[in-house]
């Protein structure tokens, strides 16, 4: 294809993959907002549903817990099978279990469909990695991933503020059901429009290859060992719980065995070779780290503004707006500038952030009034800092992978994402609770204490990072012809 001057009109191919990444970026948009924008809404479901601190717990994190399990069996078929099928199939899920959520009328009830919108929303997003591995090159891939990035903190962005919006006009106790069902007429118009521009499967010629079911089943419960010993960790009594980690780790250990047995045969649910690149290996290890910490800034937070400060679910979500937004604007300019400063802007962005959230520690430590205005420029400056990690830790992740893996080497990555999410907001989450259990209700010092152990998350990140960094220089450069 020609790349003619830059005022002359794209050619219709060039147009139509923008609009089939557009399409597919519909997905990411509404299953990202339905983290932030829940969060905004627990308070009020706490009151509608009687929910207890582990439902609530649950309504996050079990999402995160399905969505992780989804991933990669879903970009492994997406792979084999065809990506739009398989995105078409999970859009059409997560709109109507968003319907059951909208509908539950108990705390179990939006457990079950939440966690069953998670697993939907899971099917769909190693699908759009994918398409863009599918669909660009060079540095429009890279301008692809900065459009993904810039999704991601829009989504973050508009969540508190648009469920804010939504509590304050249908009322703050029945509220919370439209925060879900927003999602069935958006969904409904993306299924029409995903049909037309995404791309048709290839028509496949020889036998089909095996899904691996056994490491679906070995990794699954890997995932689920690993996390609910977390999910329950205020629930079940004594320290049995933990035992489930252990065992978690020799599941692990015998998915790994059954991979590499499995691919001297067949094509394995996870290609281990992947994690050969250097790059790959760090960006997975530091998108686990940073997720924990960064998701369960806007769950401590929102809980924080309505329950500690009185905010009401609108104030709330505009005072964790300016992280949001931050992110969303410095996303779009890290797609652009990750080509250019590679692994550095991400060590940049992990020491803004941490920044930034020390400084909100600091305000919110010392409890003063208009504490909301106070910590803005803080959370603006950890934003700014996020949107300098998430879409370059992307790009350059995955930026070596084949073409025919982008949909599997998406998936894992959004795995240790969505794994660091519950492990975030299960973690820190618990520590907020237990500390404003020993403090006698006193959220200030709670919520401090959280933005602590979030701050050292991002440090481990920081670190892998700064590692990653360090053995990229060291690299001898190659030899000129």
């Amino acid at each position: 294809m020609t790349t003619g001057q830059q005022t002359r009109p794209a050619a219709p191919d060039e147009r139509l993959r923008w609009r089939a990444l557009a399409v597919a970026l519909v997905a990411s948009f509404m299953t990202l907002l339905d983290v932030s924008i829940v969060n905004v809404a627990l308070p009020s479901i706490e009151g509608s549903l009687g929910a207890t601190q582990s439902d609530l717990q649950w309504i996050l994190s079990g999402y995160a817990l399905t969505f992780a399990l989804a991933l990669v069996p879903a970009g492994r078929v997406g792979d084999a099978r065809g990506r739009r099928t398989v995105y078409l199939v999970g859009l059409a899920g997560f709109v109507l279990a968003s319907a059951a959520c909208g509908a539950a009328q108990t705390s179990w009830q939006l457990t079950a469909a939440r966690l069953v919108q998670g697993a939907a929303a899971g099917a769909v997003i190693p699908q759009v990695s994918g398409f863009i591995q599918q669909l660009f090159q060079g540095a429009d891939r890279g301008r692809a991933f900065g459009v993904l990035g810039a999704t991601i903190g829009l989504s973050t962005a508009v969540g508190p503020v648009l469920g804010g919006v939504i509590l304050a006009v249908a009322g703050e106790d029945q509220g919370w059901r439209w925060i879900f069902l927003v999602n069935v007429p958006l969904g409904a118009v993306a299924l029409v429009l995903a049909r037309r521009y995404l791309p048709a499967p290839r028509p496949h010629r020889g036998p089909r290859e095996s899904l691996d079911p056994v490491g679906v089943a070995l990794l699954g419960t890997a995932l689920v060992l690993l996390l609910l010993p977390l999910l329950e960790q205020r629930e079940w009594e004594g320290a049995a719980k933990w035992l489930l980690l252990p065992a978690a780790a020799v599941v692990l250990a015998g998915f790994v065995l059954w991979e590499r047995h499995h691919a001297r045969r067949s094509q394995p649910l996870v290609d281990l070779r992947l994690f050969r690149s250097a790059s790959y290996a760090f960006g997975t290890g530091l998108a686990l780290a940073y997720f924990s910490g960064f998701t369960a800034i806007f769950f401590v937070l929102a809980l924080y503004f309505q329950s500690g400060e009185g905010y009401s679910p609108l104030l709330s979500g505009l005072a964790i707006t300016p992280f949001a937004v931050g992110s969303a604007f410095a996303s779009a300019a890290g797609g652009r500038l990750v080509g250019r400063y590679g692994r550095a802007l991400v060590v940049v962005g992990l020491a803004t952030v941490a920044v930034g959230l020390a400084a909100a520690d600091l305000v919110i430590a010392g409890d003063p009034e208009r504490v909301g205005l106070l910590t803005a420029l803080p959370l603006l400056v950890a934003g700014l800092g996020s949107g300098l990690v998430i879409t370059p830790n992307q790009t350059l992740t995955l930026a070596t992978v084949p073409v025919e893996q982008g949909g599997a080497a998406g998936g894992v990555l959004n795995t240790f994402q969505r794994i660091g999410a519950a492990i975030g907001i299960a973690l820190v989450g618990g520590v907020v609770f237990n500390r404003l259990e020993s403090s006698g209700g006193d959220w200030s010092e709670a919520v401090a204490t959280g933005l602590r152990w979030s701050i050292a998350l991002f440090a481990v990140a920081l670190a892998l990072g700064v590692a990653e960094l360090v053995r990229d220089r060291r690299r001898p450069a190659p030899a000129r012809p």
